[in-house]
């Protein structure tokens, strides 16, 4: 089951007669500086696909930009306070609506929502898988309950590869359970189908394989 939500873009895999009832294993999903696009939802429906309640909310409200141009724009008018607002609300959200699952929720950040994805791990116990696309965020995750997994474009002007050894440093340093991956080759945006420019569609596949297979193993 798909539906839209006043704040965002639900998808929940079947429950028998009642698909809107299903709840179980669950994926908060934030959006890379376009914003809340097909790509995100199409995301969210194939996590349903895989038995996932999956939620992305919009922290554009309603907006959204197919041109770095106008993607910069809307990133740079983002109010970072009320998109942690956002972002808070939602984990709350879909927390309630897979039915307080005991092993917590599962967070994936694409670019900008790396660190919303990032900072909401260090401070919310709920969050115990995180996979980051593309970009990295240093800082102090002593408090983590998650375990990450990144991946990385092989040739990215827009990630220097010091901040991602940084965020590896950073999580290690934490003692927290993390694998980053680099796809040689690639360049940032090549996970999404739309970015005609950059998507590389073995380096995707792999991508959502090793992602399938590291949300399956928390049991989330």
């Amino acid at each position: 089951m798909t539906q839209l939500h006043p704040d965002g873009y639900l998808a929940a895999p079947a429950a028998g007669d009642d698909p809107g009832g299903a709840t179980g294993a669950a994926v908060l999903v934030l959006h890379a500086w376009w914003g809340l696009n097909d790509t995100i939802k199409g995301l969210c429906d194939r996590l349903a696909a895989a038995g996932f309640v999956a939620y992305a909310p919009d922290l554009y409200h309603g907006q959204v930009a197919d041109t770095i141009a106008g993607a910069e724009a809307l990133s740079g008018a983002l109010d970072a306070g009320g998109a942690r607002a956002d972002v808070a609300a939602a984990i709350d959200f879909l927390y309630a609506r897979a039915g307080r699952p005991a092993n917590g929720l599962a967070v994936i950040g694409f670019s900008l929502g790396v660190w919303f994805a990032m900072e909401a791990s260090a401070a919310d116990p709920r969050i115990r898988a995180v996979v980051t696309f593309y970009g990295s965020a240093p800082g102090d995750y002593a408090a983590s309950q998650a375990a990450y997994l990144g991946h990385f474009a092989g040739d990215d002007p827009y990630e220097p590869q010091e901040y991602v050894d940084e965020t590896l440093a950073s999580l290690q340093s934490a003692g927290r359970p993390v694998t980053f991956h680099s796809y040689p080759g690639t360049g940032h945006w090549f996970f999404e189908p739309d970015r005609a420019d950059a998507y590389d569609a073995a380096a995707a596949e792999l991508a959502w394989q090793r992602t399938l297979a590291f949300l399956q193993s928390f049991a989330l």
